[in-house]
């Protein structure tokens, strides 16, 4: 404790290392309370079934919980791909190209992250449903409706709805700072437009690719809400552990799904992040 100068006002200086704890207190209180607790939580409950710690292998030795994982899995590599492709074409020509109505155009690509997932499986339903628009027209043109809202590839839209606005604004951030130099060596050196993509534009986005996938893999792994609006005829598993938590009270069960699900969503967050350094950030 250190006071002012002579007929000055007193100051007191709290030392530095107190002053630190103070700060990380709240920090440690919301670890331990929306964190730790409830993680610990979880995992003594999926080890409280019949089968004990060999409950948390159900997910690869029953079949049905084996199939959904793989539903699952294969389901958030398709959207992963797909929306990187489209994410990374979109990105790059939005960035480098101005034109009356590109900040309108950007604001409704990513206007879908204002939506929960229930909203998103809803736009889903009237675009692909049994009273949707695509169902409407095929009915006009062919005489038979068109309805694939509540299959894998229903859900595959929704989860690409969703995964899209995520991934261009890290793509569109990574495009800002390429150094344009390199490519206009590469023109000079007689590379063609595909070369200059392929050799220079490409690699250099490499991280982006990276932590933006990890990131959007990880949040089709768990999204709820859109699985929830449309997985009626497929098994995910967001689907799988909310059915054997309320309908089946298999707490122990549902609890070790969920710690499968949240380690492997985990070790692709963190393989990411050993590709791209800390650009990636947990899945939301």
């Amino acid at each position: 404790m250190q006071y002012g100068a002579p007929g000055q006002g007193r100051h007191f200086f709290m030392p530095h290392r107190t002053f630190v704890w103070l700060c990380l207190l709240p920090l440690a209180v919301l670890t331990a309370a929306f964190f730790l607790l409830p993680m610990a939580r979880l995992v003594v409950t999926g080890a409280e079934g019949p089968q004990g710690l060999a409950g948390y292998l159900a997910i690869l030795v029953e079949p049905r919980y084996r199939a959904t994982l793989i539903n699952t899995v294969l389901l958030s590599a398709a959207t992963t791909i797909v929306t990187l492709i489209i994410a990374t074409v979109a990105g790059m020509f939005l960035q480098r190209h101005r034109f009356p109505g590109r900040a309108v155009l950007i604001a409704m690509l990513t206007f879908p992250l204002a939506f929960p997932g229930v909203v998103v499986g809803f736009l889903i339903i009237l675009l692909a449903g049994r009273q949707g628009l695509i169902g409407d027209l095929s009915n006009r043109l062919f005489g038979e409706k068109l309805v694939f809202a509540y299959s894998i590839f229903g859900l595959f839209l929704g989860y690409l709805y969703f995964s899209i606005p995520r991934v261009i604004l890290t793509i569109m951030a990574a495009v800002q700072k390429l150094d344009v130099g390199l490519e206009e060596a590469a023109r000079s050196l007689g590379a063609s437009p595909w070369a200059v993509q392929r050799d220079v534009v490409l690699p250099a986005l490499g991280p982006a690719f990276v932590a933006s996938g990890a990131i959007a893999f990880a949040t089709a792994m768990g999204a709820f809400g859109t699985a929830f609006t449309l997985a009626t005829n497929i098994d995910v598993l967001p689907m799988l552990i909310y059915t054997e938590f309320t309908l089946a009270a298999n707490f122990a069960t549902s609890a070790a799904l969920s710690v499968g699900l949240g380690i492997i969503a985990w070790a692709i967050l963190a393989l990411a992040r050993s590709f791209s350094g800390s650009a990636v950030a947990a899945a939301g």
